[in-house]
């Protein structure tokens, strides 16, 4: 679903993707890990078309930068931080809905089951959110649209220990046939949900690894 040869990305002259091939596939959920500066922001960014880059890109067969209309019709993201947004959270839920044609109770009951009474807060401009609530929004109207790829940039950053379990179990039973990348510095904390281990350093793949995904007792 996603292939990429010789990618490399600089800020300035500072490389902080260099010359990375590797391909993620449907099916797969992939935890990328390393520490900070590893360049697995940066390399989410690239699939999302947000940056220019050298090298060869490909999603669902499509250019990123050239068709990321179309690739964001089947990609939902979870940023790391969440984007200042001054449209109202009812706004953004009318976007998603007219965005990817899904009901719009499919996305209020996501922000239900993981503890937010999204009516409440409907008039409200996303940005004026506290950080847990809007993480619950955006793992919402990303799952909720059931997208072929999921990429999750510390998905369970703000959330409080209940919701975190709950997020986990959504994508424990996420639909098999996607791809879903999880950007984490909790191994522990996804170790059950994943079937590939994908550890950046520096800009390179130092890890990949195919793992047998751990039953939860």
């Amino acid at each position: 679903m996603i292939k990429i040869n010789s990618l490399s990305k600089a800020f300035k002259k500072q490389e902080v993707i260099k010359n990375l091939t590797i391909d993620f596939n449907a099916g797969e959920k992939i935890a990328l890990i390393g520490q900070n500066g590893a360049g697995k922001t940066t390399l989410i960014r690239c699939i999302l078309g947000q940056y220019n880059y050298e090298g060869y890109l490909e999603i669902m067969g499509l250019n990123p930068r050239k068709e990321r209309r179309n690739i964001l019709q089947n990609v939902g993201f979870v940023p790391q931080t969440p984007p200042p947004l001054k449209m109202t959270v009812d706004e953004l839920l009318n976007f998603f809905v007219n965005l990817t044609n899904t009901p719009k109770e499919e996305f209020i009951n996501l922000t239900h089951s993981l503890g937010l009474i999204i009516e409440e807060n409907i008039n409200k401009p996303f940005f004026k959110l506290s950080g847990g609530m809007k993480q619950k929004l955006l793992i919402a109207l990303a799952l909720g649209r059931q997208p072929k790829i999921l990429l999750l940039d510390e998905p369970s950053a703000n959330l409080d220990p209940q919701a975190r379990e709950i997020l986990f179990d959504h994508l424990q039973n996420f639909r098999k046939d996607s791809l879903m990348i999880l950007s984490s510095h909790r191994m522990n904390e996804i170790k059950t949900l994943v079937n590939r281990v994908v550890e950046m350093d520096l800009g390179i793949v130092a890890v990949d690894k195919t793992v047998i995904t751990e039953t939860k007792n």
